[in-house]
């Protein structure tokens, strides 16, 4: 059961202003739903609505703009003529699995065989390691791609260097002070470097290596677009903003799923209960992407990346079965950890703003799960780890107010590694740093979040009254929300709010974890569900303020509309 017994912080309701009316009249060929969502969504002028429903990308999207792109491509050309040894070196998280899928199957694709390495969570943790490269030279590696890892890997890609291979380094995270001695390094962060767009995922970045090589040296059926499936699963997958550039990737990598012929992919839909021929962002972010982390977090990802590349029906069920129930136990697992963590905050006596958790007991393949959750539920920086015997490995979730990162690399000197994004990063700190390098956190975090109201703000696009509600709104709703597809972060799903419900009737469904109620408004009753919300139960007062977004139902081959409510407030009505 992945549900806590422990209630989420209040959210505080931001509705979004009313379009001014300059803007609502430069929109006027958009329906006035959508014009207020893309208003919300920061589009205001004609040029960037249509680019948004279009969702096609543009000049500025060209790979040749990346820093080094040319090199890389150059040093791909000549280890493909000169038939040198090639590996691709990724991460265990589905990006970096769909990453090392993308570069694997176009490689092979220009008759190339690429040696996949993946290293071990547990056994080897996060990017290069010196052992693995030492390995791959003995193995006669001359080219060596990291794919969503490298950016801070400065002696491993130097010993690599010294060992004669040459390294095209690929990777999204935020560079260091100092870069790795690659050859090439294909990174939108760091500095200098004039690509536009700089929230590619790691996938993003892999395909534009793909695309760059095949335009300058085109191969006969062969197209870079052939893999943005991959991209779509990678880049949802790992909360990548999903706006500009990454939504039209993985817009066109939805509809490339819908009808796809990746045997892997079909058979992952299958155990996950998701139909390919409608699929959606969510579906990856909730079904498809957790199975596929799965692996990695509990075992090998190599699993994972031999179902995405696997071309056998039996093969592909059986690790799609195997993915499908590593997730289960996963779930078990993070469930476990954030309540022994929440609990632990709870009995702490300290203003320390920063949550600790750490024990050996704690598998290290869902810390950083157990820690998205705890940030979430109490709206406090979360820093969940695994104890070894000398050092502790440890997942950071932080929340907007507070810049994880940038925390950590005030502390460099009492760490053995780190690095990550504002909102979520990776250490290892050894056992007698551990408690200097919290106290400093700590001290950070109480200077940086000084007078700062720590309540979590859901943005709402707009607010409407249920008993007002017609029946040709809806599908005016249904229209803006297609438009608004792919959804994610930085575009987020239709959300409405709506005030003074009466509550009819309410159970709980899914062993207690969610809330299934029965909402009237005026003359109108309407279905809802608040998932993982359970706890409201024998809480819930007569009226009812809701966050919600229309979704339609669907069961036994019918369809009725119901509210998917994700906040809850007693009425003040």
């Amino acid at each position: 059961m992945e549900n806590s017994t422990h209630q989420s912080a209040y959210k505080r309701w931001l509705v979004s202003p009313l379009i001014p009316p300059h803007i609502n009249s430069e929109l006027e060929e958009f329906p006035s739903l959508l014009r207020q969502l893309m208003y919300n969504r920061g589009i205001s002028d004609y040029k960037s609505a249509r680019a948004f429903v279009d969702c096609a990308p543009g000049a500025e999207t060209n790979p040749f703009l990346m820093k080094d792109m040319d090199a890389a491509v150059e040093i791909l050309r000549l280890a493909l003529h000169d038939k040198t040894p090639i590996a691709i070196y990724g991460d265990y998280d589905v990006d970096g699995v769909t990453s090392s899928a993308l570069l694997y199957e176009f490689l092979v694709k220009l008759g190339s065989t690429p040696r996949v390495y993946i290293p071990s969570r547990f056994d080897e943790g996060y990017g290069l390691n010196l052992d693995a490269v030492e390995q791959l030279h003995r193995e006669g590696i001359g080219l060596l791609i990291t794919v969503d890892c490298g950016i801070r890997s400065i002696h491993e890609i130097a010993l690599a260097k010294n060992l004669g291979m040459r390294v095209i380094l690929s990777d999204h995270h935020q560079p260091g002070s100092e870069l790795p001695p690659a050859d090439a390094v294909l990174n939108t962060r760091q500095a200098g470097d004039p690509y536009p767009y700089k929230h590619l995922a790691g996938v993003g970045l892999a395909y534009k290596l793909a695309d760059a090589y095949l335009q300058t040296y085109p191969h006969q059926g062969l197209d870079a677009r052939d893999w943005l499936d991959l991209v779509a699963l990678g880049t949802v997958a790992d909360l990548a903003p999903i706006n500009a550039e990454n939504r039209a990737l993985v817009r066109a990598g939805l509809d490339q799923m819908r009808a796809t012929e990746r045997q892997g992919l079909y058979s992952l839909a299958q155990v996950s209960g998701i139909k390919l021929e409608s699929i959606n962002s969510g579906n990856i972010g909730f079904g498809l992407g957790p199975r596929l982390n799965a692996a990695g977090r509990l075992d090998s990802a190599m699993a994972a990346f031999e179902l995405l590349t696997s071309t056998d029906v039996f093969s592909a069920g059986m690790l799609a079965q195997q993915l499908d129930a590593q997730n289960a136990q996963r779930k078990d697992l993070t469930f476990r950890i954030q309540e022994q963590a929440i609990q632990s905050a709870l009995q702490a006596d300290t203003e320390n703003p920063i949550i600790f958790a750490a024990s050996p007991d704690f598998n290290e393949g869902v810390v950083g799960l157990a820690a998205s959750r705890v940030a979430e539920q109490l709206y406090r920086p979360a820093i969940i780890g695994s104890v070894n015997e000398t050092s502790i490995v440890a997942s950071c979730r932080s929340i907007p107010e507070f810049n994880i990162t940038s925390a950590l690399d005030a502390c460099a000197d009492l760490l053995v590694r780190h690095g990550g994004h504002s909102m979520a990063a990776g250490l290892t700190v050894s056992l007698e740093n551990a408690p200097a390098l919290l106290e400093r956190l700590n001290a950070i975090a109480r200077e940086t979040l000084r007078g700062v109201e720590l309540v979590p703000v859901l943005g709402i696009d707009r607010e409407i009254r249920l008993e007002h509600l017609r029946d040709e709104f809806i599908p005016q709703v249904f229209e803006a929300m297609e438009k608004l597809e792919p959804t994610g972060r930085e575009n987020p799903e239709a959300l409405f709010c709506s005030r003074g419900c009466r509550v009819g009737s309410a159970r709980v469904v899914g062993d207690g974890q969610h809330l299934k109620l029965s909402l009237q408004a005026g003359k109108h009753y309407f279905d809802a569900i608040a998932f993982k919300q359970g706890y409201w139960l024998n809480q819930l007062p007569e009226r009812i303020d809701i966050a919600y977004v229309f979704e339609l139902n669907s069961y036994m081959g019918r369809n009725t509309l119901q509210l998917n409510i994700k906040d809850i407030h007693p009425s003040q009505e």
